[in-house]
C-alpha cells in the first residue's frame, strides 16, 4: 500500500464558488496523488502518516491558467496601446514567425518553462505556434518542469502574413498529424490539445479537418471566442452561414460535447444563444481580465456566467496579459467587474473574493479533472505560501491572510509546490 503523507499548516480551499474553507493548524492528507481529506487531528486509520510541518505558512490549492501563449512570453508588456487585431499584426505574428528556427524556440521556451515552474501555477493550457518542431520542443521542456499542462500546435491557413500562414489545408493537417503522432502518449505531464487559433485564421475546410482529428485522437480543444467587436463582425463576414461565433466551432465538433474538454478564451461579447450552447455543451470559459483591458476588448459579464452555471476559470493570456500570475488575474477579475457594475450594467454585482479565488483554483482546475480543491478524492496540487513579509501591527484571521496573499502576492514566497502529488523543486 502507498505511504500516506500530509502537509500541516494553515489550510484554505474552495468548496464551491461562494465558500472558502479555512482551517488553522490542520492536516492535508494524501496517498500518492489522491487527497484523503483535511483534518483537525489525524484520524486513527491514518496514524503513522508522514507529515511535513509547514508551521505558520498558508497552504492553498495550486492555481490553473486556462489560457496563455508561450511564444508571446518574451514581449509581454509591449504594444499595450494597440487593440486586438492591430496588436496581432504588429506584435504577435512577427514574433511567432521566429519560432521556425529551432534554436530561437529553445531559448524562448526555456525561459517560459523556468518561470512557469517557479510560479504559483500548477496546471496550464498553452498555445504554441504553428511550427511542429518548436511545439514539441515546448512540450519537452514543460514535461521537465513537472507541471501538468496541455500544449497546442496552432493551426492557421488564412488572414495571416505569408511568412506565418500555413500554405494549404493539406499541409496544415499533415503537419498537425505528424505533431500528434510524435506527442500523443509520449509524456507523463504534458498532453496535446487541438488549437485552431481562431475562426478568422482558419478556413471552414481546415476547421472540418481539425474536427476529424478530434474524433480520431479524442483530444481537448482550445481557441478564442467573442473577444472583440471587430473580430465578431469579421467572423460574420467570413462565415455568413453562422448565427453566432460559437457555431463556427460547433459545426465541426470543436465546441464541447466530448469527454475531452473544450476551453474558449475571453467570451466578452457572447450573446444569449452562444451562452446557451456553451452551457449545453460544457464549454469552459477562460476569463482573461488583464488582456481584455490591455488590448481594449471590454469586460466580460462574469457574474452572469457564474450565476448561470457556466464552467469558468482564469487565464493570464500572455502577452495580451503582462504577467503569469493567476493571483493577479484574481485581483483584476474583481476590479474589472466593479468597473462593469459602475459603468455598464448595474444589474451585475461585482465579483466577490470567494468567486475570484474559486475561478483561479477549483473552477479552472475542473478543466483538467478533479483538481483545484482539497476535497477528498481530488488530485493533490498545492502551494505552501510564506506570507511573513505581510505581517502587520495586529493579528489577521486566516481568511484575511489569504486575501492579502492574493492582493500582495509579489511580496510573498512559495515555500513548497506540488503538482499531481509530486513536489516541484523551485528556485
Amino acid at each position: 500500500m502507498k505511504k500516506i503523507k500530509g502537509l500541516k499548516g494553515q489550510i484554505c480551499f474552495s468548496s464551491d464558488r461562494k465558500t472558502i474553507i479555512v482551517m488553522e493548524n490542520a492536516y492535508l492528507l494524501y496517498r500518492d496523488n489522491e487527497i484523503l481529506g483535511v483534518f483537525k487531528t489525524i484520524p486513527p486509520e491514518y496514524a503513522g502518516a508522514q507529515i511535513r510541518d509547514c508551521g505558520n505558512h498558508v497552504i492553498i490549492p495550486g492555481l490553473a491558467d486556462l489560457h496563455t501563449h508561450a511564444p508571446q512570453y518574451g514581449y509581454r508588456g509591449l504594444g499595450m496601446d494597440l487593440e486586438l487585431l492591430d496588436w496581432l499584426n504588429q506584435r504577435a505574428f512577427p514574433e511567432e514567425a521566429r519560432f521556425s528556427v529551432r534554436e530561437y524556440a529553445e531559448n524562448a521556451y526555456r525561459i517560459f518553462a523556468r518561470d512557469m515552474k517557479n510560479s504559483a501555477t500548477t496546471r496550464l493550457c498553452i498555445f504554441a505556434t504553428r511550427h511542429a518542431d518548436a511545439t514539441v520542443c515546448l512540450m519537452d521542456m514543460m514535461e521537465e518542469t513537472g507541471l501538468k499542462s496541455m500544449v497546442g500546435k496552432v493551426n492557421m491557413d488564412r488572414n495571416a502574413p505569408d511568412y506565418l500562414r500555413e500554405s494549404s489545408v493539406l499541409s496544415a493537417v499533415n503537419e498537425t498529424k505528424d505533431w500528434l503522432d510524435r506527442s500523443v502518449g509520449k509524456y507523463r505531464n504534458v498532453q496535446p490539445v487541438l488549437t485552431p487559433r481562431f475562426t478568422p485564421s482558419c478556413t471552414d475546410d481546415l476547421m472540418e479537418q481539425i474536427g476529424k482529428l478530434r474524433e480520431q485522437y479524442d483530444l481537448p480543444v482550445q481557441s478564442h471566442l467573442s473577444e472583440n467587436r471587430d473580430e465578431i463582425a469579421w467572423v460574420k463576414k467570413l462565415c455568413p452561414w453562422s448565427k453566432f461565433y460559437g457555431e463556427t466551432y460547433d459545426r465541426y465538433g470543436l465546441f464541447g460535447k466530448k469527454k475531452a474538454n473544450t476551453v474558449m478564451a475571453h467570451c466578452v461579447y457572447s450573446g444569449e444563444e452562444e451562452q446557451k450552447l456553451m452551457k449545453k455543451n460544457g464549454v469552459f470559459i477562460a476569463h482573461c481580465p488583464e488582456s481584455n483591458t490591455n488590448i481594449a476588448s471590454g469586460i466580460a459579464p462574469i457574474r452572469k456566467y457564474l450565476e448561470d452555471g457556466q464552467k469558468i476559470g482564469l487565464g493570464s493570456d500572455m502577452a495580451g496579459g503582462s504577467a503569469e500570475s493567476i493571483f493577479r488575474a484574481m485581483v483584476l477579475a474583481i476590479q474589472v467587474s466593479k468597473l462593469r457594475y459602475c459603468l455598464v450594467d448595474k444589474s451585475l454585482k461585482p465579483l466577490t473574493f470567494e468567486e475570484a479565488f474559486y475561478m483561479g483554483s477549483m473552477g479552472g482546475g475542473e478543466f483538467f479533472g478533479k483538481v483545484g480543491t482539497f476535497q477528498s478524492g481530488y488530485e493533490l496540487d498545492a502551494l505552501v505560501i510564506n506570507d511573513n513579509a505581510l505581517h502587520g501591527p495586529y493579528g489577521y484571521t486566516l481568511r484575511e491572510r489569504l486575501e492579502r496573499i492574493v492582493y500582495l502576492s509579489e511580496r510573498c514566497t512559495i515555500a513548497a509546490k506540488y503538482a499531481a502529488g509530486k513536489e516541484i523543486i523551485i528556485k
